[in-house]
């Protein structure tokens, strides 16, 4: 099997079963971006093993193990969350945190005290983590012009900002508990 017939059933297989498992992951708790991610994800991942397609006799019967398999993961990586007392912060949450204490951004050292801090966390970050959101956050860089700088999927790069912003919205959450 070419490798155009290979990422033609699989374009089909995204295609038609595309509502049935995001049906899936919502009835399984997760909200409509956490499924797409997902489905974006796994079939990404089905792109990458073009080369196993061929042996494949019922593709969505195979993706649809690999959501499973996805969907598992999550479930355990969340439960190791909880279990650590990790939660995620947003920025909105964040905010809140620093208003509720009375600090007002405003306040010079505060504002000081916060850029030291998040510099900090950034400088802290793996060097790919660190990478995507520079060219973001201070390039103003869109995926798509990162994606085609450095060769590297958009995916890929949407999964380091994910996990950037996580290792952040941790590193932030001590310097408000200190």
């Amino acid at each position: 099997m070419y490798a155009s017939d290979a990422s033609r059933r699989v374009e089909q297989a995204y295609r038609s079963e595309k509502p049935r498992f995001l049906a899936r992951l919502r009835a399984a708790g997760r909200t409509l971006e956490e499924a797409e991610d997902i489905i974006h994800d796994v079939y990404a991942e089905t792109m990458e093993r073009l080369h196993l397609v061929s042996d494949i006799h019922n593709l969505p019967a195979w993706i649809n193990s690999l959501f499973s398999r996805r969907l598992i993961d999550n479930w355990r990586h969340q439960r190791v969350k909880e279990a650590s007392g990790e939660t995620d912060v947003t920025e909105e949450t964040l905010r809140e945190i620093i208003a509720g204490a009375g600090f007002d951004p405003q306040d010079g050292f505060v504002r000081e005290s916060l850029v030291d801090a998040v510099n900090d966390a950034i400088s802290g970050l793996p060097p790919a983590q660190r990478k995507v959101i520079e060219a973001q956050v201070f390039g103003g860089r869109s995926f798509r012009e990162i994606a085609e700088a450095t060769g590297e999927s958009i995916d890929t790069l949407t999964a380091r900002k994910r996990y950037a912003l996580l290792n952040l919205s941790r590193a932030l959450r001590h310097w408000i508990d200190d």
